[in-house]
């Protein structure tokens, strides 16, 4: 079976959370602009995060940490990515057309 990896977003999410008390993540990124709420629940839904408790003034923000499986991938070293050597691009040759 494949392991997934978290994607960018959802890996400076959860990185966030290693320094915070009792290991929560943000509700907002580096420059208060509101962390999507589709990264938070993908988080959630690959067992990275957790909701932690209900926020009473605005119920539709989740308030989640880390799970023991979040800090491992939270942590762990990234994916090496593949060469451009390995899959050189492709470029097309330019098309001429002739009118008639």
């Amino acid at each position: 079976m494949t392991e997934v990896r978290p994607t960018e977003a959802q890996l400076r999410y959860l990185r966030r959370g290693l320094a915070q008390p009792g290991h929560k993540l943000p509700l907002f990124d580096e420059v208060g602009q509101q962390i999507v709420a589709k990264t938070v629940r993908s988080c959630i839904r690959q067992g990275w995060a957790e909701p932690w408790f209900n926020n009473p003034i605005k119920r539709d923000w989740l308030v989640c940490r880390l799970t023991d499986s979040g800090l491992e991938a939270a942590t762990r070293e990234p994916a090496q990515r593949r060469s451009t050597q390995e899959h050189p691009v492709r470029r097309r040759e330019p098309v001429h057309l002739e009118m008639v």
